[in-house]
């Protein structure tokens, strides 16, 4: 899951060198908690019209983890 959604991001953004996404320990076994750290300057890329971009990643995180029978949540960061 972490290695997809940094695929992706790092394909939405000017400076995918500046991309970091690292799992955030949960309380929970089934949970998986991603977050996503990119340069300011492009956060707005990331996040997209009407957060719609931000809402397709977090779909793909989602779908990613409930096919390891789990829960994924993504949170982004600038």
């Amino acid at each position: 899951m972490k290695d997809a959604i940094t695929l992706l991001v790092r394909g939405l953004v000017d400076h995918p060198e500046a991309v970091v996404v690292e799992t955030v320990p949960s309380d929970r076994p089934d949970v998986i908690r991603l977050q996503i750290h990119v340069a300011p300057e492009d956060a707005g890329k990331i996040i997209g019209k009407k957060g719609r971009v931000a809402a397709a990643i977090r779909a793909i995180g989602r779908a990613a983890a409930a096919r390891e029978n789990k829960r994924g949540f993504v949170e982004i960061v600038s």
